[in-house]
């Protein structure tokens, strides 16, 4: 569990059925969230909390191959992250990936990467990931952004 003082947030492993009504909120229109994978053992979800324990934001991580940097040792890919409207700018988006590049670097990734929605792209900028495809769609989802980011005190393999 990772407190991000700036914020107030608390970000902790959790079930999966912590983080599903989160994700169908906000990533799903209301609909089902469960995904392909989330039941598997590698599979990590993540929920940032705010001081009265309300679920601020979400987020699965799982050991993939990347579609962009095959070279990748030992990848990670981010997805299903989703911050409740209330809280954005708040910090607990921030924490959420620094929380995700924690766990990955600490069980030996050496990137993460996501598809994501055009409307979060500069998040992830911010955040230190890089565009590294152009736009495409995800039927049923929406327009999205190959990204990346190395992890730090991981080794890329050339």
């Amino acid at each position: 569990m990772t407190t991000d003082a700036r914020t107030a947030v608390t970000v902790a492993q959790v079930p999966v059925d912590v983080v599903l009504p989160l994700r169908g909120a906000v990533l799903r229109g209301g609909g089902p969230a469960g995904m392909p994978g989330d039941d598997d053992p590698a599979t990590v979800h993540l929920a940032a909390r705010t001081a009265d324990g309300a679920v601020a934001g979400v987020v699965r991580l799982s050991p993939a191959p990347c579609p962009w940097r095959p070279d990748a040792r030992a990848p990670w890919q981010l997805r299903g992250m989703a911050t409740d409207p209330a809280v954005r700018g708040s910090g607990a988006g921030r924490a959420l990936v620094e929380a995700a590049r924690a766990l990955v670097a600490a069980r030996g990734g050496d990137l993460l990467w996501c598809d994501a929605r055009v409307g979060a792209v500069g998040f992830y900028e911010r955040m230190g990931f890089t565009v590294v495809t152009g736009e495409y769609d995800k039927p049923g989802i929406g327009p999205h952004r190959g990204m990346l980011s190395d992890v730090p005190g991981a080794t890329r393999s050339s």
